[in-house]
């Protein structure tokens, strides 16, 4: 049953459509979000669960190539991240609305404790550490789903949360620039399933700022239907509306083209004689990039100028990779990498148009639909780039990732554009 809900905080939030009050839209910066005390407490919650899944990716690696001395299991714990997210997004999206919010994401948060509790009791077997690695990555889009749409309870689906989603993403790629640190240096200390309790706390802790930091809100949608059937359900409504199809594509078809110099910067920073330095400079590139560009849309321009800067951002954001033709050298190639990532600061502008343009019942199996979406075509970016770079090689890989790849972004923002209709998107 439907949790009853509570009165509204004294906050600057506003319910879905109606957008944020014009005194806190009309301000530029990050300081209005962090003013909502939710908002506070799903930021805090996801720092910790960020930081658990990332020693936990690190340890777990590391624990099964000692277990097996085998380096293909231990490449497949990281797969694992990948490949479940597609069945959990499309058959379990239905989860995300048909109960209450919080209830939700306490009990995610509660069963990826349990999965990882499971991987750090002595002699548990490969078998068993990989299913609840699959176990977490299947969670992990209705969880991450869920709490997006829950955002836009939070903050409306104005300027606050379009700044709210930012903070998440800027939080997320910075958590893959300190986290694989602190992960190896914690295991230079304790050993790999000493490490994996680490995560285990960090997912309680979520648990509890979620549980006690937001409020209790009813489920979006009544079950009307068995829970596979509705996900399969609302998967095609979400997608049977060409608007939001398109803009789901515009989510997608980049970070399925970005990954590629990532997926490859092993064997490029070797071909640069760059050494283990070059790969983590190469490494890092992306994701500053991504946190600058964010950061200075967000901070510096205002939502109008943003929102007119959407399509014709994504229309290039992939073009710096088609500078790789002209063979630079490290230094270049970190300044392209950068490029590239400053340009994904079109999400923010996108995240708008998204929250608006679904119907607030099919809120969280889109949002759940469009994070299975999103980590399956990085896992094929990546596997196809490998693919491609065995035959064309690594540079030309890149540049026809960079090519291809705004050739495409480029089509879907024309088709985008064709789709608009109402002054809530444009606005």
């Amino acid at each position: 049953m439907p949790e009853a809900e509570t009165s509204a905080p004294s906050t600057p939030s506003a319910p879905k459509g109606a957008g944020a009050p014009e005194t806190v839209a009309a301000r530029t910066g990050y300081g209005p979000v962090f003013a909502v005390p939710e908002f506070r407490a799903v930021f805090a919650a996801h720092a910790f669960s960020l930081l658990g899944l990332v020693v936990s990716e690190i340890a777990l690696s590391v624990l099964v190539y000692d277990l097996t001395g085998s380096p293909l299991l231990s490449a497949l714990t990281f797969a694992l991240g990948f490949l479940p997210y597609l069945i959990g997004g499309t058959l379990l999206a239905g989860v995300a609305d048909r109960f209450p919010a919080r209830r939700v994401l306490v009990v995610c948060d509660l069963v990826c404790a349990g999965c990882v509790a499971v991987m750090v009791l002595p002699g548990a077997p490969i078998a068993v550490l990989l299913a609840m690695r699959a176990a977490l990555a299947l969670v992990a889009p209705v969880f991450q789903g869920t709490r997006t749409a829950t955002l836009a309870d939070v903050l409306g689906d104005g300027e606050l949360f379009v700044l709210g989603r930012s903070l998440l993403r800027i939080l997320s790629q910075s958590a893959l620039l300190a986290g694989f640190g602190t992960g190896g240096l914690l295991l230079t200390v304790v050993s790999p399933r000493h490490a994996l309790l680490v995560t285990v706390c960090t997912f309680l802790l979520s648990a509890v700022l979620l549980r006690f930091g937001t409020r209790r809100r009813p489920a979006r949608a009544h079950p009307g239907q068995a829970l596979v059937r509705d996900s399969l359900r609302g998967a095609r409504q979400v997608l049977a509306d060409r608007r939001i199809l398109v803009l789901l594509l515009l989510f997608w078809a980049p970070s399925m083209f970005v990954v590629v110099p990532e997926a490859l910067a092993a064997p490029y920073a070797s071909g640069l004689g760059a050494g283990t330095a070059g790969l983590g400079l190469l490494m890092c590139a992306l994701p500053v990039g991504t946190i600058a560009g964010e950061l200075f849309a967000g901070s510096r321009l205002r939502p109008v100028t943003r929102n007119r800067l959407t399509l014709p951002l994504v229309s290039v954001t992939l073009l710096p990779y088609a500078g790789y033709a002209l063979r630079p050298g490290l230094g270049w190639s970190l300044v392209l990498l950068v490029l590239a990532g400053a340009g994904s600061a079109y999400t923010l502008g996108l995240d708008q148009w998204f929250v608006r343009a679904v119907p607030d019942e099919l809120l969280g199996r889109a949002m759940t639909l469009n994070t299975a979406g999103l980590m399956t075509v990085q896992g094929v970016g990546m596997a196809l780039a490998g693919a491609v770079a065995e035959f064309a090689g690594v540079r030309a890989t890149i540049v026809g990732a960079g090519v291809l790849g705004t050739v495409v972004c480029a089509g879907l923002a024309v088709a985008a554009r064709r789709t608009e209709h109402g002054g809530a998107r444009g606005e």
